[in-house]
């Protein structure tokens, strides 16, 4: 099924261009999202979750096109490393070498985390949208992430403006994190 096609996923995408927040199945775990370009939805994002902005955001596209003006300065090598790894459960921290990302996305870092979703709903909602979104986790700071659409309706309620359809991946656990310039795992899997 092309996902992108889907009238659910092209409204959804539709509602993140309006500046509004959107829960999403990923490989894992239910997530929330936003447009990057919007800074006060992104804002909107951090206080629902309760979540300090200095933490900074992830960034989730369909394919690594999508983040081509960002990995464009990367070594060879580097970009290398990140085809190689994706699409799939692999979060990099990306030097942002060029200053492209807007620091309501990279909070306290200098880097941007990104990754490419191999979950086919992910990559058809930011196909729909036409680029990569914000993506984290369903849960208010603290709280266990949420694994059905049931639990992001009972923390969330109506602050959410749409929960998607679809159901979370297989995987076990929420991505790995790792440094691409120094290979240190910040968030294991």
């Amino acid at each position: 099924m092309d996902w992108s096609r889907h009238p659910s996923i092209q409204r959804a995408a539709d509602l993140l261009w309006s500046g509004e927040i959107i829960a999403y199945p990923t490989e894992a775990v239910w997530g929330l999202g936003c447009s990057p370009f919007d800074e006060q939805a992104v804002y909107k994002l951090l206080a629902l979750k309760k979540r300090d902005y200095e933490k900074g955001m992830i960034l989730v596209a369909a394919d690594v096109e999508q983040f081509a003006d960002y990995l464009r300065p990367l070594t060879p090598e580097q970009q290398q490393t990140l085809r190689a790894s994706w699409p799939g459960p692999n979060t990099w921290i990306v030097p942002d070498i060029d200053n492209q990302i807007p620091e309501w996305i990279k909070g306290q870092y200098s880097g941007v985390a990104l990754r490419v979703s191999a979950h086919p709903l992910v990559a058809g909602l930011c196909r729909a949208f036409g680029g990569p979104i914000v993506s984290t986790s369903a849960n208010p700071q603290g709280k266990s992430p949420a694994l059905h659409q049931w639990k992001v309706r009972q923390y969330f309620g109506d602050s959410v403006a749409m929960v998607t359809p679809g159901a979370v991946g297989a995987q076990a656990k929420p991505t790995q994190i790792r440094d691409l310039v120094t290979g240190q795992v910040v968030r294991a899997s």
